[in-house]
């Protein structure tokens, strides 16, 4: 056992030195050190400041310098939600808790074969710097749950244990005021985020410090022709299609000057429906992060909903993805454009739409047919606009998409005898211009993918042959209950 002061370099580094001559390697290095003398930054001397920065920080930089080309198997340091979230009167203790952060990151390049893991514990009860004077009262006034020890002392050894995770966690249970924003659009102004190619999107934005950009939207069915068009047994449900469209049209807010050039990744969780015909607000969150020379977009569509007896609303995540932009246009590919005598026999609109529960502006099957083991089917002609105010573009032309989804699910239909909706997408490409993409002559080319039910790959293809946009991984959900005989007859004839 030595006991040091971790702020004298001189000193650790004995210590360390004698350590040495003892083992070849430390197995795991705890730094919990700390100390705190909350007051606000003006009332605060510097020698303050420095004693409580430099405990942890240059402790925790001493402990490493001096031990030097010792192999470490895995570090903890002792952060804290104020170094997460910042607290007032504790600028030097954030600090200082945050740089632990970020050198533990650094430590992936630094000592790769060290796990290195960062714990921004909540306050403690029973023990611990939170439980002098009135600190408990102050923090249950500000709504912060503090930490259980007999919950808290076990957890270092079950983050060790359980699993590989490296990085920083947050232990805590409820942060009231500590995890709110300053501001209540977190200091963005919603008058400069440029809306460019928003169909879906309103104005009501904001900057959330967990979540990114916030944007809520009010759709009514009533008005929206993709909602009235697009029922289940007479209820308006939000088109997977338009749910991807929105993923874009936010991600975008925050790179305008970006290309968008796939959506990824995209789970259809549970159905955004609007019962009795009225209006809904959605919520989109988008959090962008690097990946090599592209920005992604993590992505979450959620609703809420009172329920009869019940003064909370229930809060759900329906849809979600990641949009991936890049400073540089794709380049198209070119592909053998489908041939006309390959559409007869022919599945004709009555049938496609005996099938399907779509309206007009989603009936856009003009024709389907059999192609090489594929099923082919041509966008229709004249179709009635399916958003308002309609001469907003959109950026991903969602009706292309839901013609992969359309053609897709005839090929299951006519092979399966089943009707299915759409469970995940691995990945949508963009290649063309395809905002006022829905031009005549545009081929939907669904695949199925060998050895995997209700998987598919999908081609949109202009009359040049053009690949105006990939969609990969296609997998679908059956609805419950066998489809009528007169309604699959026709599309089995052509499909099989």
């Amino acid at each position: 056992y030595h006991s040091v002061d971790l702020t004298d370099a001189e000193a650790v580094g004995q210590v360390l030195g004698r350590i040495r001559e003892t083992t070849d390697r430390i197995d795991l290095l705890v730094h919990a050190a700390g100390l705190d003398i909350s007051r606000a930054l003006p009332d605060k001397e510097a020698r303050e400041y420095d004693l409580v920065f430099g405990v942890k920080a240059d402790g925790w930089f001493n402990v490493l310098n001096a031990a030097g080309d010792l192999p470490i198997g895995a570090t903890v340091v002792f952060s804290s939600v104020a170094g997460r979230f910042g607290n007032a009167g504790q600028t030097d203790y954030s600090a200082a808790n945050d740089l632990l952060c970020k050198i533990t990151s650094s430590l992936r390049r630094t000592r790769p074969e060290t796990r290195a893991i960062a714990i921004d514990w909540t306050a403690w009860g029973g023990i611990g710097m939170a439980t002098r004077g009135s600190i408990p009262k102050v923090m249950e006034m500000a709504g912060v749950e503090m930490l259980p020890p007999e919950a808290g002392v076990a957890w270092i050894r079950r983050e060790l244990s359980s699993h590989p995770f490296h990085g920083e966690v947050v232990v805590a249970g409820a942060l009231g005021r500590m995890a709110e924003g300053y501001h209540p659009t977190g200091g963005l102004d919603p008058e400069a985020v440029e809306l460019r190619g928003a169909a879906l999107v309103d104005a009501t934005v904001k900057a959330d410090l967990l979540e990114g950009l916030v944007v809520r939207t009010t759709l009514d069915p009533t008005t929206q022709p993709f909602l009235n068009d697009h029922r289940i047994e007479g209820t308006p449900v939000l088109p997977g299609v338009m749910g991807m469209e929105a993923f874009a049209e936010v991600a975008r807010m925050l790179a305008p000057e970006r290309y968008v050039v796939a959506v990824e990744d995209v789970d259809f969780l549970t159905p955004v429906k609007f019962y009795r015909n009225e209006p809904r607000t959605l919520t989109v969150t988008a959090r962008v992060q690097p990946e090599g020379a592209d920005l992604v977009a993590h992505c979450r569509l959620e609703a809420e909903r009172m329920l009869p007896g019940s003064d909370v609303p229930q809060r759900t995540v329906h849809f979600t993805g990641s949009v991936r932009m890049s400073a540089q246009r794709p380049e198209q590919d070119q592909e053998v454009a489908v041939s006309k005598a390959a559409e007869s026999p022919a599945i004709q609109p009555p049938d496609v739409y005996r099938l399907y529960f779509h309206g007009p502006a989603y009936q856009v099957v003009g024709k389907a047919w059999r192609d090489d083991g594929a099923a082919a089917g041509r966008l229709a002609e004249h179709l009635p606009v399916d958003h308002e105010p309609s001469s907003t573009p959109t950026v991903l032309a969602p009706r292309l998409e839901e013609l992969c989804f359309q053609v897709a699910g005839l090929w299951e239909a006519g092979h399966e005898g089943r009707l299915a909706l759409p469970a995940h997408v691995d990945r949508l490409s963009v290649l063309g211009e395809v905002a006022t993409g829905e031009t005549e002559g545009v081929v939907a080319v669904a695949r199925p993918v060998p050895g995997q039910q209700g998987v598919f790959d999908c081609r949109l293809l202009d009359p040049a042959g053009r690949v105006l946009l990939k969609l990969d991984g296609y997998r679908t959900v059956p609805m419950p209950g066998p489809m009528a005989d007169e309604v699959r007859a026709p599309l089995r004839v052509v499909m099989t």
